[in-house]
């Protein structure tokens, strides 16, 4: 992967992400890699898991560690966040990417429709920060990025428990900031808006649709998922050392 900025405190540092198999978290990964860092992600997908590996090692980038999981099984997350530990090293960059946007409508939504959907989209961050913080705080510190949406700022509709879920993010990366900043462990969260995924693409892409998003954007162009990729690697970083307890939008000057 070419161009973008190299980061040296994030060689050979271990990192981990949630739902890395494609998308913005495929992205994530490719770029972590190509840093030098040591990754490890996990993802519910094993065919575009270990197609992203190929990749990444055909260019030559150290291949990373995919550890299949489905999110929302705690425990099952917390074993492959152990099993990373244990072959990689301390942790020290957690990326809680995972999620599902699909789109629901009120009447539609039953309570275990609603258990669900903050189980993928929500649920699985706190306890993936459960299961590291310690080791960060052991090795010195880390850093925490927690993938949000501008979505309930714009107040768009049409996936209300998906919008309460990451509205939610921004407040638990707040709280968590405050409590981990005695141990060096920064907590920010990166709100994109709309990129083009292959996901976003085949589902819900539309001629209408890309219209609205030209319209509201200050940028008039798409928003591609490398683009979020560099701005999460900054946060990561030790050059973003004094930054913590922030929620960053990334969506071209929509909101």
């Amino acid at each position: 992967m070419h161009g973008g900025a190299i980061y040296p405190s994030l060689e050979n540092r271990v990192v981990f992400v949630t739902g890395g198999g494609s998308g913005i978290g495929g992205a994530i990964v490719a770029r972590f890699c190509a840093q030098g860092s040591k990754v490890a992600f996990a993802d519910i997908d094993r065919r575009a898991s270990a197609a992203l590996v190929d990749a990444i090692a055909g260019r030559g980038d150290p291949a990373p560690a995919f550890f299949p999981c489905d999110v929302r099984d705690i425990g099952a997350l917390q074993a492959a966040l152990a099993e990373a530990a244990a072959r990689l090293g301390p942790i020290r960059v957690l990326i809680n990417n995972a999620a599902n946007d699909d789109r629901h409508a009120i009447d539609a939504v039953t309570p275990d429709y609603w258990d669900e959907r903050m189980a993928v989209n929500l649920k699985h961050q706190f306890f993936a920060v459960q299961a590291v913080h310690k080791q960060m705080a052991a090795a010195g510190g880390g850093a925490i990025i927690n993938l949000g949406s501008v979505s309930w700022l714009i107040g768009q509709g049409g996936m209300p428990v998906y919008s309460a879920a990451k509205a939610a993010i921004a407040g638990l990366t707040r709280a968590l900031a405050r409590d981990l900043g005695p141990a060096n462990i920064r907590v920010n969260s990166v709100l994109p808006g709309w990129i083009m995924t292959e996901r976003q693409k085949a589902k819900w892409l539309t001629p209408e649709g890309e219209a609205e998003l030209m319209h509201h954007q200050c940028l008039k162009r798409k928003l591609v998922p490398d683009e979020i990729a560099r701005v999460v690697l900054f946060f990561a970083a030790d050059d973003s050392a004094a930054c913590t307890n922030q929620n960053y939008i990334v969506d071209g000057g929509w909101v």
